[in-house]
């Protein structure tokens, strides 16, 4: 009988130990299931906002701009959804405008410089947000989304800051030097200057 009550002690004390241990492993594992994953939240992972439109997403759009009242190129990509072709018209401050045409089942990329959507004015110091109102020409929709304002204190965005020599610089030497004997002046400061302005 002795061996036995034994026994009974014996088993208590592993399923006392048995459920210490469950219930730290539950509790050191809690913390996990009240916690938001942050795999499970979009966010822009980039210096760019995201917004969606009808059948309109735009990912990473910014403004690349010297100041306020300067011109201000708008960055990012426009990706259409839709079976047809479709226009973006930004408004942003004081008026000022662009549109960015999308084709149907495509993308647009603003970085790209055939594709230059310029506002007149930024609206904005280079690391303020500023109010942009979008439209889908299509459906008329519409959305005012805020979106930060850069200057090319970044290397990145030299090439794409509005009216700058660098800006003007890289679209005008596009063609390789061999190919033509004229594009190899182009990209000096005295004549990017003087085209500056348009």
């Amino acid at each position: 009988m002795r061996f036995i009550a034994m026994n009974r002690a014996r088993r208590n004390k592993v399923a006392l130990a048995a459920a210490a241990l469950g219930l730290g492993l539950l509790t050191m594992t809690g913390c996990g299931y009240i916690t938001p994953q942050q795999t499970t939240q979009q966010y822009s992972a980039s210096d760019g906002i995201r917004a969606d439109l009808g059948p309109l997403e735009l990912r990473n759009i910014l403004i690349v701009s010297a100041g306020e009242n300067k011109p201000g190129r708008l960055l990012g990509a426009v990706y259409n959804s839709s079976s047809k072709d479709v226009k973006l018209r930004v408004n942003g401050a004081k008026g000022s405008q662009t549109e960015v045409p999308v084709k149907a089942n495509s993308y647009t990329l603003l970085n790209d410089s055939t594709d230059e959507a310029i506002l007149s004015t930024s609206g904005g110091a280079p690391g303020s947000l500023v109010d942009i109102k979008v439209t889908e020409d299509g459906t008329n929709v519409d959305k005012t989304i805020k979106v930060p304002v850069l200057d090319a204190t970044l290397k990145e965005y030299q090439e794409y800051l509005p009216g700058s020599a660098t800006a003007t610089g890289t679209a005008s030497s596009t063609p390789s030097p061999s190919s033509s004997a004229g594009h190899v002046a182009s990209p000096s400061p005295s004549a990017s200057t003087s085209g500056a302005g348009h």
